[in-house]
Parts: C-alpha cells; structure tokens; sequence
C-alpha cells in the first residue's frame, strides 16, 4: 500500500511541472525564433546597428529623466538637446532596460511617415493617445488608428474643403474685438490669452457660424475658460502617456463634459430642422454638422468630430501668431518689408480676398520661416508595428539601414531638424524669411516639415496662411516698428498645450524671452516693451508639467494713440 500512494503521488508532478515549464519554454523557443527572424531580415537589408547612443550614468538610465526634469522650470527642453543633435543626428537610447531610437534625418521621417506608413508590408505608426485624450475629444482623428482614423480624417476632409474657400470676411468682426481689447487695456496685458482667444472665436465661428439661441454670454465665456483648462490638462496627461490615469481630477472631468455640452448645443440646434427624415440647413455651418451626421447617424460623434477641429484650429493659429510677432519686432527691416507687401497689395485699405494672397510671397515667406524655427510638431513619437527599418543611420558612417524590431518607438525632432545647418546653411538658427523667395530651398523636401506629412499630413494647413492676415490702414493687426534698436534674443523657452497635429501628440511652443524698450504698434495700440514672468523651483513633476501651461508672452506699458 505504501508504494501504490507513493506512486500515485509522483503522478501529479509531471503534469504540474509541464504546466509550469511549458509556456515559459513556448514563449523562450517564440521569442528565438522571432529573434532569428528579425536577424535575417536585418541582414537581407543590409542593417547594421546604430552606433551613436546618448550617453547615460545611472541604473535604467534614470538620469536621462532626471535631466529632462531639471530643465522643465527654465523651459528650455528642445534647446538642452541642441548640442546632442549636433553631434548626433541619429541615436540611441536606454531607458527602463527599452531600446528606442531619435533621428532628425529627413530620409527616417520620410521613411516613417510616408513610405513605411501604415498598410504596407513593413510599417511604422503612432501608438494611440486614446486614454489621455478621449475625456475631452471623445472619438476622432487625434484619438483613432487604421480604419476608424481614416473614416473620420474622410469625413473631416470634405468639410475642411469646403472651409478653406470660405470668404476671409468671417475673421472681421474676431480681429476688431482683438484689436479693441488691446486698445482699452491698461498696464501689462498678458497677450498669448488675446491671441488663443482670437482664435478659439475664429474657429467657433468656421465651425458653429453665429450665435445660437439659448446659449447666453455666460456661457460662451464659461465654455472658453473649460476649453482652456480641459487643453491643458490633457496636455499634461499626454506627457504622462500610459500614467495618464494617475492624473484626472474633477475639475477636469468638469471641464470636459462643458466643452462637450456647449458642441452638443449647436449640432442638437443643426438636426431641430428637420422635414422628417429630411435636414434642411438654414447656414452653411449647419450644412456642415448635418453632413456629419448623415454619415454618422449618431450626434455624440458629430459633436466629437466638432470638438477635435476646435482643437486643432485654436493652438496652433495662436502660436504662429505669437511666435511671428516675436520674431518680426525684433527684425524692423523685415518687418517693415512685411509691411510694405501688405500696403501694396491693398493700397486703399481693401479687404483681403484669397486670390490676393498668392501675390504676398513675402507673407508665405515669414510664415514658413516661423514655422521652421518654432514647428507646431516640435518632437513626436512612432512605433513600429511590425518589423522594419530606417533608411539610414547604421554603422561606422551612420549611412547604413537600421533594424527597428516590432514595438520599438522611435522618435523624430522636426524642431532641430529644421535647424540643421546641413539643410539650411550656417545661419539655420537665424530668422531669415528671405531665403524662400528664391531656389535655395527647392530642393528641402521633408527637411521642412511645417504641416506634418505624408497621410497625415494637416488637413488645415491652407487655412493657415489665409487665416493669419487680415488688414485695414486704419488699423493694421501687423505690428510696425518705431525706430527700436535691436536686441539680441536670448534662448527660446516654450510650454507645452495640444496644438494641431494630425492626430499625433504634439507640442505648441510660446517665447518667454525679454525684449526691452522696444515700441511697435498693433492696430491702435502703442507697445513698449516685453517682459516674461520668473519660476520659481517646482516642488513636484506634477507642479512642474502645470506650470509650463502659465502663459509667457507678455507685453508692457500699453497706451492707446490715434491711429
């Protein structure tokens, strides 16, 4: 009896050791074999390993963080990597025991975003920003991937069409109020919240058209400032990435369900003119939200569809603005050349058609030469879905392909792209709108990447240029100079919010620089003087990531002349 119970017992072990053993040795002999194959398709691409890898002291390369956090409260998180772009266009990095990659060649982000796109056989493409963003915008193109981004980036498509040959007399009354506001203030006025304002009134009315009814002032107001806020917080909790569920607070939740109940009111208001089954839009912004919902059949999605153009219209508009302005008052000749265009094209005070504006090639030009400098996609991120490669950037040479496995992120700086000397010259970090009037730059391709690219590419970005201008002699919104001299720039600082990006995470950027005794005039406004507001050191990351969001660009010492 003995031996039969003990025979009995030794039994039971094979079967649990085998359940112990067997899928950790499945998964050992998967991962080997997938290695093996990752191996033979790097060398049937010739891929050599990248050899330039930023350097690192502390375990898990903690100290790559550590640094980033450091120069969070002087804002100058793009230019502390300046000179590790210099040295190294393609890298390397270690972080958490993960291999990830950063480049700032035009062939790897052509390669990412266009050739290697999603649907071909090796493919790069964005891991999903779905839980950090979906409290604000709900379902769209800045949350969705493969065939629900592509239905809705379709849908958004033909309503931007119809948009971008909209008569420029819609931003009028938006720019009188702006000019007005600046006109009646008194002492330091905070300008980047006149200008996100502009814009966030700008797109409301593209989109949504006049008033509605039911809707009082309060309102409106009550909306701009959740709007405010829900950005913001989104933004940091983009930053945190898969932590973003440590980050929600009720303030936030509050926020969100404003800014998606003030939508909801204009699209309920839209399918109210109904003839049964039948709409029949009283405005073209009513045809507008009808033709989404007779694509959609659903009004939660339409009035996400509405709240994910709202974000992509307001920030970034708003940042070429104040970065357009910082440059040209700190270069009087060209922003008096500006100014010259501008007057010539419209001798008599004339309204602006679009027509006119293929004629301002210096216009196109400032705003290209902005957008180089200070990009509205400064970094992103890719992962590589399966398998693939990046063109170059292997080897002793770095002129060899490099083997990018499934999962791997790499990232891309559009932001010192732009600044590399090897495309634009030895004066790359200078504001130079001149050099696209010529054939300098014909053959930049994807080393100029304003608008993201390939088919991702901004779906607005012809509004951009038309949106930027609108002019009258009396009161011109383009500052002119009065014989200021000329201070040197000090580095440029920038914050962090959501801006338009292709439904990718982006950063918009504001200056924090001080510019001193200079006198331009916006509109009927005389301004003297920029000043920027100090930080004081952060007690927490979390402090620190909602303090980027406090706005910088300032202007002093305002007082209203005649015009």
């Amino acid at each position: 009896m003995p031996s039969e119970n003990h025979s009995q017992g030794w039994g039971i072990w094979p079967l649990i050791l085998a359940i112990l053993i067997v899928p950790g040795l499945y998964a050992y002999l998967a991962r080997r074999q997938k290695f093996q194959a990752d191996q033979a398709f790097g060398k049937a691409h010739g891929c050599l390993r990248m050899e330039n890898v930023l350097p690192y002291k502390w375990p898990l390369a903690l100290d790559i963080l550590k640094r980033q956090y450091d120069v969070l409260p002087s804002q100058r998180l793009l230019a502390s990597y300046t000179e590790d772009m210099k040295k190294m266009p393609n890298f390397e990095i270690h972080l958490f025991g993960q291999v990830g990659y950063l480049t700032t060649d035009p062939r790897n982000i052509e390669s990412m975003l266009s050739i290697r796109f999603e649907g071909k056989a090796t493919r790069i493409e964005e891991r999903s920003r779905r839980a950090g963003l979906f409290p604000m915008l709900g379902e769209g193109i800045f949350t969705q991937d493969g065939r629900p981004w592509k239905h809705s980036r379709e849908l958004l498509r033909r309503q931007f069409v119809r948009i971008n040959f909209k008569d420029l007399s819609t931003f009028d009354r938006h720019v009188d109020d702006l000019i007005a506001g600046l006109s009646s203030s008194d002492g330091l006025v905070d300008l980047q919240p006149a200008f996100f304002r502009f814009t966030l009134a700008t797109t409301t009315a593209l989109i949504f058209g006049g008033p509605v009814s039911g809707l009082k002032n309060a309102d409106h107001e009550t909306f701009a400032e959740s709007f405010d806020y829900a950005s913001m917080i989104s933004a940091i909790r983009l930053r945190l990435a898969d932590l973003e569920w440590l980050y929600k607070p009720k303030a936030f939740r509050k926020a969100c369900q404003v800014v998606k109940e003030y939508a909801s009111h204009f699209v309920d208001e839209a399918l109210k003119n109904r003839i049964g089954d039948e709409l029949s839009p009283r405005t073209e912004s009513e045809a507008l939200i009808q033709d989404l919902y007779a694509e959609l059949q659903n009004p939660e999605l339409v009035r996400d569809q509405l709240v994910h153009v709202l974000i992509a219209g307001r920030d970034t508009t708003a940042c070429l603005m104040s970065w357009a302005v910082f440059l040209l008052v700190r270069h009087p000749a060209k922003l008096e050349r500006f100014r010259e265009e501008i007057q010539s094209t419209l001798p008599n005070g004339e309204k602006l058609v679009r027509n006119q504006l293929q004629r301002m090639t210096y216009l196109r030009a400032v705003l290209n030469e902005t957008l180089r400098l200070y990009p509205q996609l400064p970094i992103n991120v890719r992962f590589a879905l399966k398998t693939t490669l990046l063109p170059v950037g292997g080897g002793p040479d770095g002129q060899s392909p490099v083997l990018i496995r499934k999962g791997a992120g790499v990232g891309y700086s559009t932001y010192h792209m732009h600044r590399s000397k090897s495309l634009y010259g030895d004066d790359a970090h200078e504001f130079r709108p001149e050099r696209w009037l010529g054939s300098e730059l014909e053959h930049v391709g994807w080393g100029f990447m304003p608008f993201h690219g390939g088919p991702r590419i901004c779906l607005g970005r012809v509004c951009t240029y038309g949106g930027f201008l609108r002019h009258r002699s009396s009161d011109p919104i383009i500052p002119k100079s009065e014989a200021a001299t000329r201070n040197p720039e000090r580095a440029d600082r920038t914050r962090e919010t959501i801006a338009y990006n292709c439904g990718v995470k982006c950063r918009g950027m504001q200056s924090r620089a001080f510019l001193k005794r200079k006198e331009t005039r916006i509109g009927g406004v005389s301004v003297v003087g920029f000043a920027g507001s100090t930080f004081g050191r952060f007690k927490s990351y979390m402090k620190g990531l909602r303090a980027l969001y406090v706005s910088p660009f300032r202007i002093s010492k305002i007082s209203k002349i005649s015009s």
